[in-house]
């Protein structure tokens, strides 16, 4: 596969997953993740581990290479499982390392995952790290924060305390992109936490919770960049959101077959014609991750670091 295809394409064929060591509600994000359900049962770490696992492969099932690194147990890391939030891997062999508003989520950012890469067949060559605007209170969470085109080089992100303007706009200027803001409110008029779990774009669909979007002139600039873009609309509500149902993610199998992967509780709240409408875009691949979902306040998408970072020949193919 060329550099240019590499740097170009929307959706990738491969994906990094950390196995969780020391999964279970984390008491420093639940203020800002209103996703997330405080309490769990003994054998929580177990039974994510087991989830973990299958969704590895359902994933592999489909086609998609998954390169799975294990957590460490200490220190504890109750969201490792999570790795977009603190890193995204781009076309060009740019990995990004981003500031984390927990501080037991900073522990998440492991050189030697970085380091696997390249031994794996991948092509890892410069790192630009944000971390440093964590010492000045601006924060930035991966791909949780950005939903990016990545071919258009527009990101999309919806202010936050895990979203910072500071943060954001750098992203931008060293990545070359093009920022659309809006402000995104769950129940309570809270903002949301993440952009990822009411915005998700593939290569010729996107999903919206346009009713998270309280002003309708912001919803109607939003929705008139995703057409933009080439896209077809598939709007979800405010209770599908709250079922996960913005937090998929567009992939591809090894062979080019379009997938869409998604968990099966976001899947079992969708409406008939709203899955008719994915289904057009590609075969969905679902996951059952219940646990990981009520007790860590993320969904399948939030699971998936993207590596659309250029590979050698002969990359094997796990």
């Amino acid at each position: 596969m060329s550099r240019q295809s590499q740097i170009t394409r929307q959706c990738a064929d491969a994906v990094l997953m950390v196995r969780p060591a020391a999964f279970g509600p984390n008491p420093q994000t639940a203020a800002s993740n209103r996703f997330q359900v405080a309490g769990a049962r003994a054998d929580v770490a177990l039974r994510a581990r087991e989830e973990f696992d299958g969704a590895v492969d359902a994933l592999r099932a489909a086609g998609v290479t998954v390169q799975v690194a294990d957590d460490t147990p200490e220190p504890p890391k109750p969201d490792a499982c999570f790795p977009n939030n603190w890193v995204s891997f781009h076309g060009d062999g740019t990995a990004v390392l981003y500031p984390m508003l927990a501080e037991n989520r900073r522990a998440e950012r492991r050189s030697e995952l970085l380091e696997a890469l390249p031994r794996a067949g991948f092509e890892l060559r410069r790192v630009v790290d944000l971390s440093g605007w964590e010492a000045r209170d601006e924060y930035l969470e991966g791909t949780g924060s950005l939903v990016l085109d990545r071919v258009q080089r527009v990101a999309y992100a919806c202010p936050s305390p895990r979203t910072t303007a500071a943060a954001l706009d750098d992203f931008a200027a060293q990545l070359g992109y093009r920022v659309v803001r809006f402000d995104a409110r769950g129940p309570g008029g809270r903002p949301v936490y993440h952009t990822n779990v009411l915005l998700a774009l593939g290569e010729r669909y996107a999903v919206l919770c346009g009713d998270s979007l309280p002003d309708g002139e912001e919803r109607r600039r939003v929705e008139r960049e995703i057409a933009d873009g080439g896209r077809e609309l598939v709007t979800i509500s405010v209770a599908q959101m709250h079922g996960f149902a913005g937090n998929l993610l567009g992939l591809q199998a090894r062979d080019g077959r379009p997938l869409v992967a998604m968990s099966t509780t976001a899947w079992g709240c969708l409406e008939p014609a709203q899955r008719r409408a994915l289904e057009r875009h590609g075969e969905v691949v679902t996951a059952a991750i219940p646990t990981i979902e009520r007790h860590g306040g993320g969904s399948l998408r939030c699971m998936l670091a993207e590596l659309f970072l250029p590979r050698r020949p002969g990359l094997a193919r796990c």
